[in-house]
């Protein structure tokens, strides 16, 4: 059997990762079985073949794996979402408990078939941990998830892997016709007590795994709106679990355009890099429609605030929202807005295409006022002129989708 070892970066070495200390990244390739094992320094890959990829984390706990055509993904109260192509269409479902304990057990399986005569100690540890995993300890994560956390409802998508930290639970407003993120729960601010209970229990929860998550990101819809006198504690006990990693968040303009710039430059101060605003639109008349408070002059004068203070800043447009009739306005308007937008290098524009909650309050009403909503092409084309528009208008930002069903945590 045949071997080829490449040492990447960390000058040869990995950190410490608890009980077991990995010496060097490698990638091992086993010719004999057509293997090939990638050890990096913050998770495991494995592939017998050019379309079959598995991933673990530093705890030997899946992460994703791509077989037959189908992508799977494990949150961390390992739900399995599946995404698979049909002919044309895409399909996104989440295994029930039996379905993903049989998936669980089947990715085991072919990690067992890996070969192991001459891997190196650190490869052999690697599979170890994996193998150490059993469909039925892999459900049970979800207990340790339930201790840590309440439902994460959603994160930007350059944020999936960060530690999400739930200073506080909910929206301030919630009552968005179009969101459903936040129904659940009423808004709250934790105490500092809880959250350092929060955070000790995340730690445990990702164990070696939180050195694949090299951000952190303050929950729930819109944390930072709590006076810097509670965050400055709070943003002190994250860094001491897990310091190192920038800090990100929401805010709404309705809430956050109360601080003064004095505060967001002291946020940046401590740690916070990019705010996350969930603009919608820059037709004021539609805002009003979905009852989302702020108006475009409010949205640009704030993302001003933020650009001030030092701040990257992310900025989410809906494609489709109001429909038919809102279409030609929502468009003009929200280009209008973008354009007044002080963003560049290190700012983000997500289009986020709009998706109808079929028993919320705005699918009501649009049923009852005959709004009928944006079609395939309609919404395609869409998104299509926003996405140049607002190139044009912005060209140093970047500008990406945000599709809100690839989310998993």
């Amino acid at each position: 059997m045949r071997q080829h070892h490449q040492v990447h970066g960390n000058g040869g070495r990995l950190p410490s990762t608890g009980a077991r200390r990995y010496r060097a990244a490698m990638v091992v390739t086993l010719h004999s079985g057509d293997w090939i094992v990638s050890a990096k320094a913050r998770s495991t890959s494995l592939s017998p073949d050019r379309d079959t990829v598995f991933a673990f984390d530093l705890e030997g706990r899946p992460i994703s794996w791509y077989d037959a055509g189908r992508i799977h993904k494990r949150s961390l109260a390992s739900d399995v979402h599946v995404r698979a192509r049909e002919g044309a269409k895409r399909r996104r479902f989440v295994l029930d408990p039996a379905a993903a304990r049989a998936a669980f057990g089947a990715l085991l399986e072919r990690v067992a078939e890996v070969p192991r005569a001459g891997l190196s100690p650190e490869v052999r540890g690697r599979l170890a941990d994996i193998l150490a995993w059993t469909p039925e300890r892999l459900l049970a994560e979800r207990a340790r998830f339930d201790a840590a956390y309440r439902p994460v409802s959603i994160l930007p998508p350059d944020q999936y892997l960060a530690i999400v930290v739930q200073a506080t639970f909910g929206c301030t407003w919630n009552r968005c016709t179009f969101c459903n993120f936040y129904q659940d729960r009423p808004f709250r601010a934790r105490p500092l007590g809880e959250i350092e209970r929060h955070l000790a229990r995340v730690a445990t929860l990702l164990g070696r795994a939180a050195s694949l998550r090299r951000r952190l990101f303050l929950a729930d819809g819109n944390a930072l709106i709590l006076a810097n006198a509670r965050l400055r504690p709070v943003i002190s006990a994250t860094k001491r679990i897990f310091p190192g990693r920038p800090l990100y968040g929401f805010v709404d303009v309705f809430t956050g355009e109360r601080k003064p710039v004095e505060d967001w430059v002291e946020l940046r101060e401590l740690g916070l890099e990019r705010v996350y605003l969930g603009l919608e639109t820059g037709h004021d008349p539609l805002l009003a429609w979905m009852n989302k408070p702020g108006s475009a002059n409010a949205a640009a004068e704030f993302v001003g605030t933020l650009k001030a203070a030092g701040l990257r800043v992310s900025v989410i447009f809906m494609v489709g929202a109001g429909g038919e009739r809102f279409a030609g306005a929502h468009v003009r308007d929200t280009l209008a807005l973008a354009a007044r937008l002080p963003l560049g290098a290190g700012d983000l524009v997500y289009l986020s295409p709009f998706r109808e909650h079929p028993d919320s309050p705005y699918a009501r009403r649009a049923r009852d006022e005959g709004i009928a909503p944006l079609d395939g092409e309609g919404a395609a084309s869409q998104h299509r002129v926003l996405r140049d528009g607002i190139r044009s208008a912005l060209p140093a930002a970047q500008v990406a989708a945000y599709d809100i069903r690839e989310f998993v945590y």
